[in-house]
């Protein structure tokens, strides 16, 4: 509220704890609100790639990433910041380096794999960019359709999730409570 031109504002994954669209439509308002309005210095850090298009309206913003380098499965952060944006994500190799089961991360590259092809036959290539369809710039454009994921995909997902789930079940190895917390599991996906 009270930043100006004199202020320097961090913004850390504006919108992520909420739906894609309505994460990803709070960040865009909000960066553009902080060169427009605000002209602020910020740090704004974000997991959205459609935001890397607002260098593109203002000369007073510029992409930066941390360099990475990928070896098999694994990626190593060289704590080194690049000109331009990322490349590309590297969500699975984080969430691997978390802890996450081998399991679950073999699963979500299989649902990874079945999105970026459905995204690709729908953009006819390239990554899916939700601002593509219109002009981004303009706070009245209502008229750009995000990309819809069709009900095969959705159900190939939750099916593909649903086998993992009960794949790498060990009933044996489960108390009575971690057994009821598994069918709760089961019941969402």
């Amino acid at each position: 509220h009270n930043a100006g031109a004199h202020s320097l504002v961090l913004m850390d994954e504006v919108g992520r704890g909420t739906s894609t669209f309505d994460g990803l439509s709070l960040a865009w308002a909000s960066a553009r609100h902080l060169v427009e309005k605000n002209q602020a210095l910020s740090l704004f850090a974000t997991h959205y790639f459609e935001l890397t298009r607002l260098a593109q309206e203002y000369r007073e913003v510029a992409n930066v990433h941390l360099d990475a380098v990928e070896h098999k499965d694994s990626i190593v952060f060289l704590h080194h910041v690049e000109e331009g944006p990322a490349s590309q994500s590297y969500g699975l190799q984080v969430a691997s380096l978390a802890g996450v089961p081998r399991p679950v991360i073999r699963s979500a590259q299989r649902i990874l794999q079945q999105l970026e092809e459905a995204s690709l036959q729908q953009q006819n290539g390239g990554q899916a960019d939700l601002f593509a369809a219109g002009n981004a710039g303009s706070t009245d454009n209502t008229s750009a359709a995000p990309p819809q994921v069709s009900n095969d995909v959705v159900n190939n997902v939750a099916n593909a999730a649903l086998r993992e789930a009960i794949d790498s079940l060990q009933p044996d190895a489960m108390s009575p409570r971690e057994a009821l917390q598994f069918l709760y599991k089961i019941k969402d996906l």
